[in-house]
């Protein structure tokens, strides 16, 4: 059994939006023809309370895209974006939701970042989707979407770690890549061994 995994297609990531990823709008209609060839499909979608700690209006005088030091190790201060209920945390209007078995919303918790799919970034606190996957006796995994240097690579190195067979599929990815956040990204996955398409 395999499923695409669609991380974080939303308006804030794509072109215009708070935390916009450089031709994040790209991907969106190549994702959509990949859906039908999977036996299941689930979107992730990042669901911020407003004020979150990950936001660098929530530290006086931090600047989005600073770091701090958060009780569960280092986090980049990022804009505010993906606000629950905003508009900037909607699924881009293209993209096929109705496709959709399960949506996991992630980073409600206010005081820790999500950028996984299977965990918070304390790395212990599940979401819930492994379940879901053994349950339906879902082994491999393909991940497209939105950053590829930040969720979709949290996303993959952690199903690889959790025993899934994991493939990122690149051209229906794009990157933010912040201070070398890519390369770094890159390398993390192939020596997790995610296969890198």
């Amino acid at each position: 059994m395999q499923a695409l995994i669609v991380i974080d297609v939303q308006n804030d990531f794509c072109p215009g939006g708070a935390l916009a990823v450089p031709g994040g709008d790209e991907i969106v209609q190549g994702i959509n023809a990949l859906m039908a060839d999977f036996d299941a499909v689930i979107l992730t979608q990042d669901w911020h309370p407003a004020g979150h700690s990950s936001f660098a209006s929530a530290h006086e005088g931090r600047a989005p895209m600073s770091m701090i030091d958060m009780p569960y190790g280092p986090q980049v201060l990022w804009p505010d974006h993906c606000i629950q209920g905003s508009m900037g945390a909607k699924f881009h209007m293209e993209l096929q939701q109705d496709r959709a078995d399960l949506i996991i919303r992630k980073g409600y918790n206010p005081a820790i970042d999500s950028y996984s799919a299977f965990f918070e970034n304390d790395h212990k606190t599940p979401t819930g989707l492994e379940g879901y996957l053994r349950t339906r006796g879902i082994t491999q995994l393909t991940m497209v979407g939105l950053a590829l240097d930040f969720c979709v690579n949290y996303s993959a190195v952690d199903a690889a770690k959790l025993g899934f067979d994991v493939t990122v599929q690149q051209d229906l990815c794009r990157a933010i890549d912040f201070d070398g956040s890519l390369v770094s990204a890159m390398d993390g996955m192939q020596n997790a061994g995610v296969t890198l398409d």
